[in-house]
């Protein structure tokens, strides 16, 4: 009864293409296309519950995007931080993974185009995430260091190092100086995190690592567009960001539009240029064009969906997480792009999938359960629903809250020591330039 009912809702047959060695099933097939939060709360929900899913993405593992700038600064390895999906679902029965890209989406025919070739679907979920957003800024991305994967993080981490070994072979401290120096741009908690990991290095580490050099000359400058750090959390948490910011040594600069890179120079309206070799680039997020989808997209390359996640204009797409665009009385311009709302909705999702009667289908409703971001050593700043607060108890609260949610208890293990280790003999043991031969 309840796949009869499924298949009644999309009459077409979801065998028509298929990859290899996904069988044939008389099962309505989901297709997911994205392993991030909200993809993998989807499945891990729904899995078992009558469908065959099938889940695409170009990694073979889950990335924990809240510690990507702790892998740029040395503090965690990247394989931490990521988790093996064939992992996650051992033993999992009508779940069928498959590394490809999506190439484009075909409404009509209900199939989607990947790298390995057409795949239909009776059910077709997008949780591709977003991807670094530039504003336009072509040099800038050109010039620039994202932080939206793993391989980024990494790069970066390589980055930083590297311009030490290169200063470090350098007479004059003025042509150290642009080795030296670090731009962050970007004031949400991306930078401010990663701000604050840099400052701890220039203090603690860097000074060991490399004796020949004056690390008082290190600059560590975080620009800012909007008017205060942290605009999704209160006034005094984004006030608070900045003290301890500025109490580490760190030089903030709010109203501070960048408007161009090359390399060297960065240019911010009506401001001084700064001169630095490395420009971390954390200002924000777009959604990846799909091809396929263009009717549905709106301002930040988003989705448009309704309160079921359904994707405007289609019966049987749906979009989750930060590449879906929902409006609800308490969000009238959208959810945050934050981590949460993919969770909620993955879930909601699925108990909407689980649901025989389509016409009891539910409407999301996000619950803020807070904000949070980390500065530094002891130093964090926690919104919750009630009440907020600061400095060490935030700290701790923040390590816990994100140590639970990693996948594994072996990366959880893994991350608790690096950061006990990290904590009690200040200092960070991971500090290798990884390159791929000799690029």
């Amino acid at each position: 009864m309840f796949r009869r009912e499924i298949q009644a809702l999309n009459p077409l047959q979801s065998n028509k293409y298929s990859l290899p060695n996904i069988p044939n099933t008389s099962l309505p097939r989901l297709v997911v296309v994205g392993a991030g939060f909200g993809g993998l709360k989807l499945i891990w929900d729904l899995i078992g519950k009558g469908y065959q899913i099938v889940l695409i993405d170009k990694h073979n593992y889950h990335q924990f995007q809240p510690l990507y700038y702790q892998v740029a600064t040395a503090g965690l390895e990247p394989s931490s931080i990521s988790f093996p999906l064939r992992k996650v679902f051992h033993k999992k029965k009508d779940l069928h993974i498959r590394l490809t890209e999506l190439q484009s989406v075909h409404p009509e025919e209900n199939y989607i185009l990947t790298g390995l070739g057409k795949l239909s679907y009776d059910h077709l979920v997008l949780a591709t995430g977003v991807s670094t957003n530039f504003f336009g800024l072509e040099n800038v991305a050109k010039n620039a260091i994202p932080m939206k994967s793993v391989g980024e993080a990494l790069y970066l981490r390589n980055r930083i190092l590297s311009n030490f070994e290169e200063a470090i072979n350098l007479p004059d401290q003025r042509d150290r100086e642009q080795y030296f120096d670090i731009v962050v741009v970007g004031g949400g908690p991306t930078g401010v995190e990663v701000c604050g990991a840099l400052s701890e290095m220039r203090k603690y580490v860097l000074p060991v690592d490399f004796p020949e050099l004056d690390f008082k000359f290190m600059d560590i400058t975080l620009l800012e567009a909007g008017p205060r750090l942290l605009p999704g959390m209160t006034e005094r948490s984004s006030a608070k960001a900045k003290k301890y910011l500025e109490k580490m040594n760190v030089r903030v600069e709010l109203n501070a539009r960048v408007t161009d890179y090359d390399g060297k120079i960065v240019k911010v309206e009506g401001r001084k240029d700064l001169e630095t070799k490395t420009l971390i680039w954390a200002a924000g997020v777009a959604g990846r064009p799909i091809k396929g989808m263009e009717s549905a997209v709106v301002r930040g390359g988003r989705l448009k969906v309704d309160l079921k996640n359904r994707v405007e204009g289609s019966e049987n797409i749906y979009a989750l997480g930060d590449i879906a665009y929902m409006e609800e009385e308490k969000f009238p311009k959208g959810h945050p792009q934050v981590a949460q709302v993919a969770i909620q909705q993955g879930s909601h999702m699925a108990r909407n999938f689980r649901q025989k009667d389509t016409s009891k289908w539910k409407d999301f409703s996000y619950k803020d359960l807070g904000s949070m971001a980390t500065v530094g050593r002891n130093l964090a700043v926690c919104d919750l629903p009630i009440f907020s607060f600061y400095g060490f108890f935030a700290w701790v609260f923040w390590l816990l809250v994100h140590l639970m949610q990693i996948l594994g208890v072996k990366n959880r293990l893994f991350i608790f020591l690096n950061w006990a280790w990290s904590y009690f003999t200040f200092d960070q043991s991971l500090r290798l330039i990884l390159k791929q031969g000799d690029d």
